[in-house]
Formats: C-alpha cells, sequence, structure tokens
C-alpha cells in the first residue's frame, strides 16, 4: 500500500519539475572568452532553476560539424547548438540577409540594421520550429591571402577556402573565377600550409586563434561579409519549461549572449591590428577596385534571390533599412 501510494505521488509530480539535461552542441573551442560566459550562464541556470534546467555543452566540434549538429537535434540526440546559419536556412530561409557579400560598409551599418532586423529573424526561426536567443556576432570577414588581392581580378585562379557543406558560398565564390576548396574548419591551417589554399575569407579573430596569419602575408582592407552565430534549441523543449523557468532561461541567456555578442566586435578590432602589428601587410582597393567589387556585390545578391536564398520582401526591407544608416534617416 506503502509502495502505491508512492508510486502515485510520483506520477502526480508535474513534468516541469522533473530535472532533465539538455545537450548543446558547437563548433566553437572550449576556454575561448565566448564559451567561458556560456558556462557562467548554463551554471547559473542550473542554480536559480534547482535543476530543473540543466545544459551541458559540447565544445569544439566533438559532435561533428554544424550541420551534423542540426541532424543530431532533428533525431534527438542533441538539443540544440551554437552555430552559424547556413544550416538552418531549412528552417527559416531568411536567415542569410545579413550574410550576402559586400553589403556592409561599417559596424555603424550593421547595428542600425540588426536594430530593426533580428527580430523578425528570431520570429522567422521560431515559426521554423527553433527558439533562437538573442543573435550573436561572428564578425566581418576580410580575405587573407598569400598575394595581393585589391581587385576581384587579382583572385583569378586562386584557390580560396569555404566551408565545408556550404553550396552557398560555394556557388559566390565561382563568381570570382577562383578554385573553391570546401574544408572542415579544422583542416583549414593544413590547407595553407601544403598549398591546397591560396586565400581565404575569415574574421580576424579566428584567423589568430587558429594560428592561419603565420600562413598568409596580406589582408584586404574590405570587410567582404558580416557573420554572425545563433543559439538555439527546439522550440518544444522550450515551450515545455513552466512559465517561470522560461524567464529564468531567457534572462540569464539573454545577458550572456549580448555580453558575448559585444566582446567579439571588440576581439576582432583587436585583432585585426595585431594581423598588422604581426607583420601582415594591408592592401586598400582604390576606388575604381572598389568600383568592381560592387558591381560582384549585386551580380551575387541577385543571384541569391534568383536561388530562393533570400526573398524579396526581406531584402527590401535589409535595403530599406541600409540605406536609412547610411543617409542618417529615422525608420
Amino acid at each position: 500500500m506503502v509502495v502505491c501510494l508512492a508510486l502515485v505521488g510520483l506520477a502526480l509530480v508535474p513534468a516541469e519539475a522533473t530535472a532533465k539535461t539538455y545537450k548543446i552542441a558547437t563548433g566553437v573551442p572550449d576556454g575561448v572568452g565566448g564559451m567561458k560566459r556560456l558556462r557562467q550562464a548554463i551554471t547559473e541556470i542550473a542554480r536559480v532553476t534547482e535543476g530543473r534546467v540543466k545544459f551541458k555543452l559540447y565544445p569544439g566540434g566533438v559532435q561533428g560539424d554544424d550541420f551534423t549538429v542540426v541532424r543530431k537535434m532533428r533525431i534527438g540526440q542533441l538539443h540544440g547548438g551554437v552555430m552559424q546559419v547556413n544550416p538552418l536556412i531549412r528552417f527559416y530561409t531568411d536567415l542569410q540577409i545579413y550574410n550576402m557579400p559586400l553589403q556592409f560598409q561599417s559596424y555603424a551599418e550593421v547595428d542600425a540594421v540588426r536594430k530593426k532586423m533580428d527580430e523578425g529573424i528570431r520570429v522567422g526561426l521560431k515559426e521554423g520550429g527553433l527558439h533562437v536567443f538573442p543573435l550573436i556576432e561572428t564578425g566581418f570577414a576580410y580575405l587573407l591571402s598569400k598575394k595581393p588581392v585589391a581587385n576581384p581580378k587579382d583572385m583569378i585562379n586562386m584557390k580560396v577556402w569555404i566551408p565545408k557543406g556550404d553550396p552557398l558560398g560555394e556557388r559566390l565564390v565561382k563568381m570570382f573565377d577562383v578554385s573553391p576548396v570546401p574544408l572542415g574548419i579544422s583542416d583549414v591551417l593544413a590547407g595553407l600550409q601544403t598549398g591546397l589554399l591560396d586565400a581565404l575569407a575569415i574574421p580576424p579573430s579566428a584567423a589568430l586563434a587558429l594560428q592561419l596569419h603565420n600562413h598568409v602575408e596580406y589582408v584586404m582592407d574590405l570587410p567582404l561579409i558580416y557573420i554572425y552565430t545563433v543559439m538555439v534549441i527546439d522550440q518544444k523543449i522550450y515551450t515545455g519549461f513552466s512559465e517561470a523557468d522560461k524567464v529564468i532561461v531567457s534572462r540569464i541567456l539573454d545577458d550572456a549572449l549580448r555580453d558575448i555578442d559585444g566582446d567579439s566586435r571588440k576581439d576582432n578590432l583587436k585583432s585585426y591590428q595585431a594581423l598588422l602589428d604581426q607583420g601582415i601587410k594591408s592592401v586598400s582597393p582604390s576606388a575604381d577596385d572598389l568600383g568592381e567589387w560592387d558591381i560582384i556585390a549585386e551580380a551575387a545578391v541577385g543571384s541569391m534571390l534568383n536561388a530562393g536564398e533570400v526573398s524579396a520582401t526581406i531584402l527590401e526591407e535589409f535595403e530599406q533599412n541600409l540605406m536609412n544608416a547610411r543617409t542618417g534617416q529615422a525608420p
């Protein structure tokens, strides 16, 4: 009888009160500043929720690349990830709106556009079945190369790295008449060392962290692409949290990811200068060169639009917000 009553008592415990550990994977190496801040946040979540919500991080790509993480999320082996957006376009196509090449000229423009459009991206992912926390800046990718590049023609026949499993990147890179070389990020250093690669576009902080700067000589002083990262979990998991736990999880993770977002900007600005301090030569495109890059950028955006990789609606919104940022107009 006592056993039966005990079993009844267990059955009456709400599901939301049952402790569960949610597995979150990322390719970001453990020990870097962002991961330290994220670990602090998940430790605090476990403490404040009294163990009802626990996250376990799998950093450094131990669960595979971002595409593999998404696949494992779909079959329930993982519950979420911290990743760049390419593997998530099946959930919301317009995720790549910020990734269009050569659109932003400064971080001030980035800030103005993101202020208007970040929330729409989060809503789009939610409608696709993912809960996303505040977006995290990875930064501007600059072209690092073994030979000087100022004009698109300087890249002809170069062997250029693109992330493995990135068909959009491969198609766009081919517009420069170069040979795209798809590799996982962990193989890029060897690619530069062996001559498999001549150039790559990457944020300065990542170039330093991966020691890639030791195998290139030049950086083109033109932000090619703006890259951002998201932390997502299955929307069903988030919905299953109690209302109180939703508030706790969102408050703590939102604060942490906004800190990481801001710190990433600072790290990249310092890292760009560090590249120059370590002997990497800066190449500044002329006005005529910039005109050539603009032609490529326009063609790339048109290609993305025609391929359905961005919608006409969000492209129009983006261009209007960007124009407002440049002219100082209120929305």
